[in-house]
Formats: C-alpha cells, sequence, structure tokens
C-alpha cells in the first residue's frame, strides 16, 4: 500500500499553503481530491486539476472533548466538514468562537500547524 504522503497529499496540502488549492475534476464535473487517480463517483481516468473556490460552506461539525493524541493539546476543539465547489475538506475550525461556529457558515481553508505534534493541519476560518 502506497503511503498517501507519497502520492500527492503534500503537494496538496503545500498549495493549499501557498493559497493556490486545487482539486481533481472528472470529465462528468465531479471533483475529488488528491491523490486519486479515477473518479470514486465514475471510475472516470481522465481527471484534470481545477482550482479550489476561495471559500467554502461548513455542512457539518463537531465539537471534539476527547481528542486523539495528535491533537491532544488542543481539546476542545471543533472539526468540520466543509464544501468547496463539487469537493468537501475535513478540518479543525479556528478563530470563530465554539458558540458562533453554525452550518451555512462561510470559511476559508489555510494550512496551519497542530499544537501537539506540530504537523501540517487544514484549518478553517472565517
Amino acid at each position: 500500500m502506497t503511503d498517501a504522503r507519497e502520492d500527492g497529499y503534500d503537494a496538496f496540502l503545500d498549495a493549499l499553503e501557498a493559497g493556490e488549492g486545487y482539486y481533481y475534476e472528472c470529465s462528468s464535473g465531479h471533483g475529488t481530491l488528491p491523490p486519486r487517480r479515477a473518479c470514486p463517483h465514475c471510475g472516470d481516468r481522465e481527471l484534470a486539476t481545477a482550482t479550489l473556490p476561495s471559500t467554502g460552506e461548513i455542512v457539518t461539525f463537531t465539537l471534539v472533548t476527547v481528542p486523539t493524541p495528535q491533537f491532544k493539546d488542543e481539546a476542545p476543539y471543533i472539526t468540520a466538514i466543509a464544501t468547496f465547489g463539487p469537493i468537501r475538506l475535513t478540518g479543525i475550525v479556528r478563530g470563530i468562537d465554539r458558540e458562533n461556529v453554525e452550518i451555512g457558515r462561510e470559511v476559508t481553508v489555510v494550512i496551519e500547524r497542530d499544537e501537539t505534534t506540530d504537523e501540517r493541519t487544514i484549518t478553517f476560518r472565517p
């Protein structure tokens, strides 16, 4: 099994960090994130690179009070799924008071470091 970091995930994070986020789009218009070699919806192997929209919308979220070891120093925190065009990203919500996070909230995506391991993390900000 290939490590996703060796197959495009780090390049994806690099692009997000540089403000040049992208995703893959098949000929049917389905969106998917790297590292993919085929569309998970229709199997199309002809994937084109498309620009990730600059803003997204939170579609669901949860307050995490019992974190994984990677985020133990950040609890409690909010993890959310946000749509950016035809794709969904999962990330940590920062810069918004917990009580103000809501479905439909517009966010941007950035890369920040987690407090526990200093690893790069997909982060949503207002």
